[in-house]
């Protein structure tokens, strides 16, 4: 078996089955399925939905070892928002949801320099003299922490600092929100609105190689450049509600990193850690209106409403809120887009994707890396626009990364640590398949795989569930040699794979298949329906009048569809001689098998069913209008899949129609002599059917309309009923009256009778 043919993701082949036979299934012995299906995964899109420890993949769908992954630095927090690298290797992080910031030394020791008097520090920078810079959020001010002491340098008066960078004369420009202005702090106290960007947040910063400021903005996502007080260049509009990262280039060009919107999960984060700390009585009490709004990337520049409270410091501001747009998880939308800029301002789309979110970017010599979302990824877009997976920290977000001399750092979030990616690859690693469904409870046969150098160990486990939990069977090897698999049967699996480098050469992966057999699922009949319809020969007839006419459908639920009340009633089939009654059933099988069906008749009192055709492949069958006589009947499908499914493994299922009336003799009428008194008459007749209960009754005179006349016992439902008709105010001369009763088949008896 080729395992490297084209396929989808959950692609399966079916096998030469075993050989057919008429025969069915028996009972208490499992039913499988005839045809061996099989589960292979040979391509980018089908490794990525797995979980990767240690290991890589390209684009290519090969699995490889990936760079060494080391866990530098592992704080008590649930985030780190921020981290920056001082010029003597320091590394510092702002985290979340307590607002602190971490001193890392080269050796991995850490200490807390300084808590904020706010939960969160989404921005942290260092200048060239080794300076410290953080800003608290929601509501905080910009702190400078040098030699160990952390002192305010400024209070922006913003509801949030997103981000900071320093200018190549020394100062500090803090990209703040609501109200998506740019701060210039040229010393500690002295700042000024730099720009104003006219969105709602500033939510990142970088200087370019001519010392010119760009900004990324939120929620209109709009890449500015700014080269003096109250002058820029809108660079690009992305597309996505806002830029996150912004990376310049030596040679002039920039690269972007545009997502879904960060900003409401950052913000909503310091908001409830704000009400948890309020709580706790840690600090004064604040009350902020966050709205999500569900527009997403074309939101306009004055989303602006007014904020319901802001602490008494900020009363001479105007106060507003923000209505941030969420994170786009739109089908078929991308939800991120890496661009990069280039120095004439033409713009390329080097990445997107409609799964992942990218929250940070660094440019290597050897392409650029960016992280994600998505189990804390750290992907390489190579130079020739290739990607790589290239690690994956299983934490839920990668939300910085930072280039420095031992490799690239990743700091994410959920647990709030920091990574280092190495330059060498590592000793060992291992990757854990998606769960695959093969429908229905499945026998497992052998796992084949492709693949050079190293060594592989490959285990297996099964379930019922369709995430794995404690019902699920524990990790087993697969047989060595044979390479059978020993998980009991199932309707889920996974495989693990292990990576072991042997003789001095790295294992590579290209594609694992899975061999099964399932469970043959039995067919179900839906429903059976019957009805009348002219016969070849027969030209239509005009319509009667069908008050106690209707249709029946009844389904394998057990479920009748029809407008009468609850019950499965009698159908009555209204049809002449030369009609044909038509039996029409719906039928399908969840393996998806080609079904046979076999249908039967029987009358009401009869004991045994009759075969009317088998070996019927249609949904549908004719039969002659006459060869049923008047009567109640039942009609059974049976649907089976034996032609396709071994003796041992075929499966049918049945379902029988509602009962049936066919009734085409009209009723009969007599009537006893007319009573007369002056201009007063009195009828008096009985009415009679053989076949099924009488329904309406009704009189005309002299040709006039039909009008109705109520049973002796007020309710005509009987095979024989007698009837009373009064006729008042005649005039004089010859009358003439036409009795008409109708049965359950719809068919007219009718009387007539001439009064003098």
């Amino acid at each position: 078996m080729n395992l490297k043919e084209p396929g989808s993701p959950r692609l399966v082949r079916f096998a030469a089955g075993l050989c057919l036979s008429a025969a069915l299934g028996v009972a208490g012995i499992p039913a499988w399925a005839a045809g061996t299906a099989v589960w292979e995964m040979n391509t980018f899109q089908d490794f990525i939905r797995g979980r990767f420890q240690g290991v890589s993949l390209s684009r290519d769908g090969r699995v490889v070892l990936a760079p060494a992954l080391e866990t530098v630095f592992a704080s008590d927090q649930p985030v780190v928002w921020s981290v920056a690298q001082a010029p003597d290797g320091k590394l510092y992080a702002g985290t979340g949801h307590r607002g602190r910031l971490f001193e890392i030394d080269k050796a991995g020791k850490a200490q807390v320099v300084w808590t904020a008097d706010q939960p969160e520090v989404f921005a942290v920078a260092v200048d060239r003299k080794g300076a410290v810079y953080a800003a608290g959020s929601p509501d905080g001010k910009i702190y400078r922490i040098e030699g160990g002491k952390a002192t305010e340098y400024f209070a922006p008066n913003a509801r949030y600092v997103w981000s900071l960078a320093v200018g190549p004369d020394g100062a500090l420009y803090a990209g703040t929100g609501d109200q998506g202005r740019i701060f210039r702090i040229a010393s500690a106290g002295s700042g000024e609105v730099y720009y104003e960007t006219g969105q709602a947040h500033v939510t990142s910063l970088a200087v370019d190689n001519q010392g010119r400021l760009l900004a990324g903005t939120e929620p209109n996502g709009i890449l500015y450049r700014v080269t003096a007080k109250d002058k820029a260049f809108a660079l690009y509009d992305a597309g996505l509600p806002e830029i996150r990262a912004i990376v310049p280039a030596p040679d002039g060009a920039i690269y972007a990193a545009a997502l879904g919107g960060s900003v409401a999960r950052r913000a909503q984060s310091a908001q409830q850690a704000l009400q948890g700390q309020t709580a706790a009585g840690s600090t004064p009490a604040v009350t902020t209106t966050i709205t999500v709004a569900a527009e997403a990337a074309q939101a306009a520049p004055d989303l602006k409403q007014p904020e319901a409270a802001k602490p008494a410091q900020q009363a001479a501001q105007p106060q507003v809120t923000t209505q941030f747009s969420p994170l786009v998880d739109l089908a078929g939308v991308e939800k991120s887009a890496l661009f990069k800029i280039n120095p004439d301002n033409t713009v390329e789309t080097l990445f997107s994707s409609k799964e992942e979110n990218i929250y940070d970017l660094v440019n290597l010599p050897d392409g650029i890396l960016f992280s994600t979302d998505s189990s804390g990824r750290v992907y390489r877009l190579s130079p020739d626009r290739k990607v790589t997976l290239l690690a994956q920290t299983n934490e839920s977000e990668a939300v910085r990364l930072l280039a420095d001399s031992g490799g690239v750092l990743a700091a994410t979030g959920n647990m709030g640590r920091i990574y280092r990616l190495g330059s060498r690859r590592g000793s060992t690693g291992t990757y854990a398949s998606p769960v695959h469904d093969a429908g229905t409870v499945a026998r497992w046969g052998r796992l084949s795989w492709r693949g050079e150098g190293g060594r592989f160990g490959f285990q297996t486990r099964s379930g019922n569930s369709a995430r794995p939990d404690k019902t699920w069977s524990g990790w087993e090897d697969v047989a060595p040699g044979d390479m059978t698999v020993r998980s009991p049967n199932a309707r889920f699996i996974q495989w693990k794979a292990e990576f072991v480098p042997e003789g001095g050469t790295a294992p590579v992966l290209d594609s694992v298949a899975v061999a099964y057999l399932p469970q043959n699922s039995p067919p179900a009949v839906k429903s059976v329906q019957v009805s009348a319809q002219p016969g070849a020969a027969a030209p239509p007839k005009p319509s009667q009048p069908t008050s106690g006419a209707y249709s029946i459908t009844v389904t394998d639920t057990g479920d009748v569809t029809t407008t009468s009340s609850a019950g499965t009633p009698t159908q009555p089939l209204s049809r002449a001689s030369e009609q044909q009654i038509n039996i029409t059933w719906q039928a399908d099988d969840p393996d998806s098998d080609r079904l046979i069906y076999a249908l039967y008749f029987r009358g009401e009192g009869e004991q045994e069913w009759k075969l009317i055709k088998g070996s019927l492949h249609e949904t549908s069958y004719l039969l002659d209008g006459d060869v049923l006589a008047d009567g109640k009947y039942f009609f059974k499908v049976i649907a089976s899949d034996k032609e396709v499914n071994s003796p041992s493994s075929a499966r049918e299922a049945e379902l029988i129609s509602a009962p049936i009336l066919i009734d085409n003799t009209p009723p009969t009428l007599t009537a006893s002599p007319v009573r007369r008194s002056g201009s007063s008459a009195e009828i008096e007749f009985q009415a009679s059917d053989a076949a099924s209960p009488l329904r309406r009754c009704e009189y005309s005179l002299d040709a006039g309309n039909w009008i109705p006349v109520d049973a002796a016992d007020g309710v005509v439902d009987s095979l024989q009923e007698r009837f009373v008709l009064r006729l008042e105010n005649l005039a004089p001369g010859e009358r003439l009256v036409v009795l008409r009763t109708f049965d359950s088949g719809n068919n007219a008896g009718l009387l007539k009778i001439v009064l003098r």
